[in-house]
């Protein structure tokens, strides 16, 4: 099943029947909210607003692994970010998607790991690319077929937030070869591994980041709002067919092994 973690908005997609939500207990604690099921253009779904319904929780206090826990407790295979990024390199300019295949990671503290370590040998899983590429093409072959313009690759900069960046972070980022920053992409694609579920993420590209293009001198919220709102319109369309696209590969005589990762 496809599970996609994304804004509260994403709930009220045209052609999504809400079958009910559930709330899950975890061993890590309280997820961001209920779990919706629901049936995208009649194919299943299941939604996780990120930052709750409301859109009340920071992104470094975002409970990652309960919602990992919770999506894969519900037997999800294939999980979808949709993240809204600051675009660094001069092709991500506002309303640019893309398909990231790298992560940089830049913020501290949170949990990271499902591993309990007390007295256990410690496990280290391959993180070489850390999205997986059957979801990453599926993800561009939706792309392809609602008519969007998107980028195949491109590095993410995960940043602690909620505090938006200074121009020379963003100076750093782009020497590290950042393409995109934004505050949400870790540890969630690494606790998607250890359980192996297969994810993959679509950046939509709300603003240019500090010191770029129009955000030379500051960055204008009220352009982020306008533009987040045109972009997840497009974005709609795109996830129905990833819908579509996910339930014909389960239920195809060749369907894809759950979780398969690799770049």
């Amino acid at each position: 099943m496809l599970a996609i973690i994304g804004g509260s908005g994403l709930t009220k997609l045209p052609g999504l029947i809400i079958r009910h939500r559930q709330v899950v207990r975890t061993p890590y604690g309280e997820p961001s909210g209920a779990l919706t099921f629901g049936e995208l253009d009649r194919h299943p779904v299941i939604f996780l607003a990120r930052h709750g319904y409301g859109h009340t929780i920071p992104p470094h206090l975002v409970n990652y692994r309960a919602n990992i826990w919770a999506l894969a407790a519900q037997s999800v295979t294939h999980v979808l970010s949709v993240a809204t990024v600051g675009g660094i390199h001069p092709e991500m300019w506002p309303g640019q998607l893309a398909v990231p295949d790298q992560i940089i990671d830049y913020s501290h503290g949170r949990e990271t790991t499902f591993a309990n370590y007390d007295g256990k040998a410690v496990t280290h899983l391959d993180f070489t690319w850390p999205y997986c590429q059957v979801m990453r093409q599926r993800c561009m072959e939706a792309l392809r077929l609602a008519g969007e313009d998107y980028l195949d690759g491109g590095t993410y900069g995960c940043v602690q937030g909620p505090r938006l960046e200074t121009k020379a972070e963003i100076d750093r980022m782009a020497r590290d070869g950042a393409d995109m920053v934004g505050m949400t992409g870790m540890p969630e694609a690494y606790l998607a591994r250890e359980l192996d579920l297969c994810y993959a993420a679509i950046a939509v590209s709300v603003n240019w980041a500090a010191g770029r293009g129009d955000s030379g001198e500051a960055i204008a919220a009220e352009g982020i709002e306008a533009m987040l709102g045109q972009a997840m319109g497009r974005v709609r369309v795109v996830l129905a067919t990833l819908a579509r696209l996910c339930c014909e590969a389960a239920e195809g005589p060749s369907a894809d092994p759950d979780g398969q990762q690799g770049g």
